[in-house]
Protein backbone atom coordinates (compact mmCIF):
# COMPACT_ATOMS: atom_id res chain seq x y z
CA UNK A 1 0.00 0.00 0.00
CA UNK A 2 1.12 3.54 -0.70
CA UNK A 3 -0.22 6.84 0.56
CA UNK A 4 0.70 8.68 -2.64
CA UNK A 5 -2.02 8.62 -5.33
CA UNK A 6 -0.87 11.05 -8.01
CA UNK A 7 1.70 8.88 -9.82
CA UNK A 8 -0.55 5.85 -9.97
CA UNK A 9 -3.48 7.84 -11.33
CA UNK A 10 -1.65 10.06 -13.80
CA UNK A 11 1.25 8.06 -15.23
CA UNK A 12 -0.96 6.35 -17.81
CA UNK A 13 -2.70 9.51 -19.00
CA UNK A 14 -1.33 10.30 -22.46
CA UNK A 15 -3.76 12.55 -24.32
CA UNK A 16 -3.31 13.20 -28.03
CA UNK A 17 -3.51 16.66 -29.55
CA UNK A 18 -6.85 18.26 -28.66
CA UNK A 19 -7.76 15.57 -26.12
CA UNK A 20 -8.39 15.57 -22.37
CA UNK A 21 -7.92 12.46 -20.23
CA UNK A 22 -8.94 12.17 -16.57
CA UNK A 23 -8.41 9.99 -13.52
CA UNK A 24 -10.21 10.08 -10.18
CA UNK A 25 -7.55 10.16 -7.47
CA UNK A 26 -9.92 10.27 -4.49
CA UNK A 27 -13.65 10.50 -3.90
CA UNK A 28 -15.78 10.25 -0.79
CA UNK A 29 -18.89 11.96 0.57
CA UNK A 30 -17.07 15.28 1.08
CA UNK A 31 -14.54 15.78 -1.71
CA UNK A 32 -13.56 14.72 -5.22
CA UNK A 33 -9.95 15.00 -6.39
CA UNK A 34 -9.59 14.43 -10.12
CA UNK A 35 -6.54 14.66 -12.37
CA UNK A 36 -6.79 16.19 -15.84
CA UNK A 37 -4.16 15.71 -18.54
CA UNK A 38 -4.55 18.07 -21.47
CA UNK A 39 -2.87 17.29 -24.76
CA UNK A 40 -1.73 20.25 -26.88
CA UNK A 41 -4.88 22.20 -27.75
CA UNK A 42 -6.96 20.20 -25.26
CA UNK A 43 -9.70 22.07 -23.42
CA UNK A 44 -11.93 21.47 -20.42
CA UNK A 45 -15.05 23.38 -21.41
CA UNK A 46 -16.19 26.20 -19.12
CA UNK A 47 -18.75 25.08 -16.54
CA UNK A 48 -19.72 25.84 -12.97
CA UNK A 49 -20.49 24.11 -9.69
CA UNK A 50 -23.22 26.17 -8.00
CA UNK A 51 -22.79 24.55 -4.58
CA UNK A 52 -19.08 23.70 -4.54
CA UNK A 53 -15.70 25.41 -4.60
CA UNK A 54 -13.15 23.98 -7.05
CA UNK A 55 -9.39 24.31 -6.57
CA UNK A 56 -6.99 23.66 -9.46
CA UNK A 57 -3.41 22.58 -8.66
CA UNK A 58 -1.27 22.92 -11.80
CA UNK A 59 1.37 20.20 -11.52
CA UNK A 60 2.96 19.90 -14.95
CA UNK A 61 3.37 22.36 -17.80
CA UNK A 62 1.29 25.49 -18.30
CA UNK A 63 -2.50 25.54 -18.10
CA UNK A 64 -4.48 28.51 -19.35
CA UNK A 65 -7.13 28.76 -16.65
CA UNK A 66 -10.47 30.19 -17.72
CA UNK A 67 -12.57 32.07 -15.20
CA UNK A 68 -15.41 34.51 -15.70
CA UNK A 69 -14.76 34.84 -19.45
CA UNK A 70 -11.02 35.54 -19.07
CA UNK A 71 -7.96 33.32 -19.44
CA UNK A 72 -4.65 33.37 -17.58
CA UNK A 73 -1.65 31.07 -18.11
CA UNK A 74 -0.63 29.35 -14.87
CA UNK A 75 2.69 27.49 -14.78
CA UNK A 76 3.40 24.54 -12.53
CA UNK A 77 3.41 24.70 -9.62
CA UNK A 78 0.32 26.86 -9.30
CA UNK A 79 -2.98 27.00 -7.43
CA UNK A 80 -6.21 28.64 -8.61
CA UNK A 81 -9.41 28.87 -6.56
CA UNK A 82 -12.83 28.91 -8.23
CA UNK A 83 -15.47 30.03 -5.73
CA UNK A 84 -18.93 28.45 -5.73
CA UNK A 85 -20.88 29.20 -8.90
CA UNK A 86 -17.96 30.77 -10.83
CA UNK A 87 -17.75 29.61 -14.45
CA UNK A 88 -14.32 28.07 -15.02
CA UNK A 89 -12.41 25.80 -17.38
CA UNK A 90 -8.91 25.13 -18.68
CA UNK A 91 -7.01 24.73 -21.92
CA UNK A 92 -3.52 23.81 -23.04
CA UNK A 93 -2.04 26.36 -25.44
CA UNK A 94 1.40 24.71 -25.47
CA UNK A 95 2.98 21.85 -27.45
CA UNK A 96 3.46 19.67 -24.34
CA UNK A 97 1.13 17.76 -22.02
CA UNK A 98 -0.26 19.83 -19.14
CA UNK A 99 -1.55 18.25 -15.92
CA UNK A 100 -3.61 19.64 -13.08
CA UNK A 101 -5.84 18.31 -10.34
CA UNK A 102 -9.23 19.70 -9.43
CA UNK A 103 -10.52 19.36 -5.88
CA UNK A 104 -14.27 19.82 -5.60
CA UNK A 105 -15.71 20.42 -2.14
CA UNK A 106 -18.29 19.87 -0.89
CA UNK A 107 -19.58 17.30 -3.32
CA UNK A 108 -23.01 18.19 -4.69
CA UNK A 109 -25.74 16.08 -3.14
Amino acid sequence: MTFERFSEGVEELDPDMGEVETAELFVDDDVLVKAFALGPGGELDPHDHPDSANVFHVLEGTVTVLQGGEGEPVEAPGVVVHERGVVHGARNETDERAVFTASLCPLPS
